[in-house]
């Protein structure tokens, strides 16, 4: 289980406030990619808390409650279709995590951020890889980040019925891809993931 190995390193090299960093929503082929930040006092008391992939739906969406009542400070926050577009799905990706950084309230002094890359983070940071297996924080993080982004496909499935995105949550599976073949883009659609439809042609 995660817990505040790392956190408390750099609180002896004499960080205070240490966030985890998360996103979700990378590999779909619609909607924003959502990231969020968050900092875990020392006395914690979050049962299971754990990667979100490793729990439930309904698991996630307790811990998700029981997250923003504890954490000293936390944020989310998301970057368009239209942005991973224009910059990239990497680059969007660290614009989310950035502006979910500079969200928190009191501000973090350094970043604990899942992955292996750590680029336009305007405070001290560390790519943590397999992060949210290891860091309560980024654990943390990846709870508020994929419960938030799972709430928008249930916004999205009501708005665009036809791509069944409550089910598969955007992510590019045959249902998807034919539903996207059938109609066409929506506007949610991210332009620059659907090049299956060239393939087609």
């Amino acid at each position: 289980m995660p817990d505040l190995s790392l956190e408390n390193e750099l609180h002896a090299q004499g960080y205070s406030l240490v966030c985890g960093v998360d996103e979700a929503g990378r590999g779909p082929l619609c909607g924003p990619v959502v990231a969020a930040a968050c900092i875990l006092p020392p006395d914690y008391d979050i049962p299971e808390l754990n990667d979100s992939k490793k729990l439930t739906p309904k698991k996630r969406e307790k811990l998700f409650d029981i997250v923003k009542e504890q954490a000293i400070a936390y944020a989310i926050a998301s970057a368009s279709p239209e942005e991973i577009d224009t910059l990239n799905i990497l680059n969007a990706d660290m614009l989310a995590m950035r502006r979910a950084i500079e969200a928190l309230s009191p501000a973090a002094d350094f970043a604990l951020i899942d992955g292996n890359v750590v680029r336009n983070i305007p405070i001290p940071a560390k790519a943590v890889v397999k992060g949210d297996a290891i860091s309560a924080s980024i654990a943390a993080a990846s709870i508020l980040a994929k419960v938030t982004r799972d709430r928008i496909c249930e916004e999205d499935d009501a708005t665009y019925p036809q791509y069944g995105i409550k089910k598969h949550k955007g992510y590019p599976t045959k249902d998807h891809m034919d539903a996207v073949r059938k109609y066409g883009p929506s506007p949610i659609h991210r332009r620059s993931f659907l090049k299956f439809l060239n393939e087609d042609t």
